[in-house]
């Protein structure tokens, strides 16, 4: 499984509109509207790199109203979740 984070600019007026179509995308699994320098962050979790690449260039990148984007793969995944069943005893 890859993920990816996406950190995107939107067009003035247009962050709703779009996070609601890349919601709709096969492979994207959140999008979160922030503050800060970028207007959307999009998780994506695929099964191969290709699908990553084919999603963001292919897809992503050809709507309308999308003005950059800067794409982080991860490498690993920490999460609480996952350090306290490392750690759990089963009480």
């Amino acid at each position: 499984m890859v993920t990816a984070i996406v950190l995107l600019n939107a067009a003035r007026g247009r962050v709703n509109e779009i996070a609601s179509v890349l919601a709709e995308m096969e492979g994207v699994s959140e999008v979160y509207s922030v503050g800060g320098h970028y207007d959307l962050v999009v998780v994506i979790r695929v099964h191969a790199n290709e699908e990553l690449a084919d999603l963001v260039t292919e897809h992503m990148q050809s709507l309308e109203g999308i003005e950059a984007t800067e794409t982080l793969i991860a490498f690993r995944a920490y999460s609480r979740h996952d350090l306290e069943s490392m750690f759990s005893i089963g009480l």
